[in-house]
């Protein structure tokens, strides 16, 4: 193929916006979609541990403190030991599908970047004289 001849896919890259190369690049790189329905399914779920183990525990602090029954007490001291340990699986289970995504996407964002950059710096290499005794341009 020589440099005057069209793209096979009739993209010339040189008139494409630059949102638009990042959108192909990016599907390029065949990176799973952030809304993918496991992911999701975590997500959700480690929000609603979160809300039901934040729930248990608070119910279990009144069930342990309105009665003088030590029995019920530490009925009551189990259950929200059980539900503090409910939340804490949950906010991990919700931070870490969360900051998957905003990861991810943060990566692609800054490969592309590299890569444009690494294209500039190529291109002013190539654009400089290489006999010339001048220092190279900044």
């Amino acid at each position: 193929m020589t440099p005057t001849e069209p793209l096979p896919d009739s993209r010339d890259p040189r008139t494409d916006s630059r949102a638009d190369r990042f959108v192909r690049e990016l599907a390029d790189l065949k990176i799973p979609d952030p809304a993918a329905a496991r992911a999701g399914l975590w997500l959700r779920l480690g929000g609603t541990l979160m809300a039901v183990g934040l729930a248990l525990a608070i119910s279990a602090y009144f069930l342990s403190h309105n009665t003088q029954n030590p029995l019920d007490q530490r009925d009551g001291l189990a259950l929200g030991l059980g539900g503090i340990a409910a939340t804490v699986v949950g906010a991990a289970l919700f931070l870490r599908y969360s900051l998957t995504g905003f990861l991810r996407f943060w990566m692609a964002r800054q490969s592309h970047d590299l890569a444009v950059l690494a294209d500039r710096l190529l291109e002013r290499d190539l654009n400089h004289d290489l006999t010339s005794t001048d220092a190279a341009p900044r």
